[in-house]
């Protein structure tokens, strides 16, 4: 496994050096009828299922990736590319929604949509209501990785710990604008979903007071972090931790008993989509059992797919930073998307936070 994800890597990362060379000529080649748009996450596919898919397929996928969810909304709302079919997080997906810019899927031309998980699409009800629009893709939580060498258990199992001065400069911020601000809000026990301006202060005023002992804010470099023991805690995503976990056997991952928030990453197709049959073809693909067991095998993260769980060991299917259990569950929230007002609100005062 830890071989596979080191070439895996490498291979990952010439794919984004190629997929940024081809869209830089957008345009008119944009246009073909056998070319696909796709923007998702960075390392969030295995680059063996985009080869397979273009080469089974005859189309060409022009990919490009992106590191925050707000950073995903600004390419897509800048305009400059028509993106065909996009991957993004459960409030983005709702806010999309409420502005008009998805097109309805068409699960019938979705053979292989049979094998994603009946609870996992109905989760996804709080941001789809009518299961109109989205076909999940990974899911999973935020929580803490930390090194067992550094920190004990019981310390990391609250959100407490991240203002301990014993860590000063030891802990990673996610660098995540609405994950940030969970943290705060669940420790002080308010709504994720808060849009009490107050509340948001309060939780401001903590993450104020956290920068002191803030050794980086990291999203995709963490787990390497992590690895190296360059700092002693970090607040990221499951599937994060769990590929540190690979690489150091000191480090081990828990969700506070405050709760965390429980996200699912879904496929869409944008209102700038030129191509849509071949959206269908990439978001069928992304459900087929092959390429979900490849995605799974380097993402590490928990899968709805029902095919490629089914073939999981016992050991895999305890693992709370793979697959999350069910009093886990119960402790973590999606979020919802917020109004403009509270939406620019927290921008505001996020920039304020890194500014500080």
């Amino acid at each position: 496994m830890k071989t596979k994800k080191i070439i895996s890597i490498i291979t990952s990362l010439a794919l984004v050096i190629s997929s940024s060379a081809l869209l830089t000529s957008c345009g008119s080649d944009a246009e073909s009828d056998n070319t696909l748009i796709v923007l998702n996450y960075g390392k969030y596919i295995e680059s063996d299922v985009l080869k397979r898919f273009q080469k089974e397929t005859g189309i060409t996928v022009k990919y490009e990736e992106y590191e925050s969810v707000e950073d995903m909304y600004a390419k897509y709302k800048a305009g400059s590319i028509n993106y065909d079919v996009i991957c993004t997080s459960d409030y983005m997906i709702e806010t999309l929604r409420s502005e008009g810019e998805l097109v309805p899927i068409d699960y019938d031309s979705l053979p292989n949509y049979k094998n994603i998980d009946p609870a996992i699409i109905e989760a996804s009800s709080s941001f789809d209501p009518q299961h109109n629009y989205s076909v999940p893709y990974f899911y999973g939580t935020v929580g803490i990785l930390y090194n067992q060498n550094m920190v004990d258990e019981e310390t990391v199992s609250s959100w407490n710990s991240l203002w301990d001065p014993e860590y000063k400069n030891q802990i990673v911020m996610i660098n995540s604008q609405r994950d940030a601000f969970m943290v705060p809000l669940k420790m002080m026990g308010y709504d994720i979903n808060t849009t009490d301006k107050s509340q948001l202060d309060a939780a401001y005023n903590k993450l104020c007071d956290e920068k002191q002992f803030v050794y980086a804010y990291l999203m995709d470099e963490t787990y390497e972090c992590m690895v190296s023991e360059d700092a002693a805690m970090a607040v990221c995503y499951s599937g994060e931790a769990a590929m540190g976990m690979e690489y150091n056997e000191n480090l081990a991952y828990t969700v506070p008993k405050e709760g965390g928030n429980l996200w699912i990453d879904s496929w869409f197709v944008p209102r700038t989509c030129k191509h849509y049959d071949a959206a269908m073809k990439w978001i069928d693909f992304m459900c087929e059992e092959e390429a979900a067991t490849e995605n799974f095998e380097y993402v590490w993260y928990a899968t709805p797919n029902l095919k490629v769980a089914q073939y999981q060991d016992e050991e895999t299917l305890a693992d709370e930073t793979v697959f999350p259990s069910k009093d886990t569950l119960e402790r973590c929230d999606i979020y919802k998307a917020y109004d403009k007002d509270t939406l620019d609100y927290t921008t505001l005062l996020w920039k304020k936070l890194k500014a500080y």
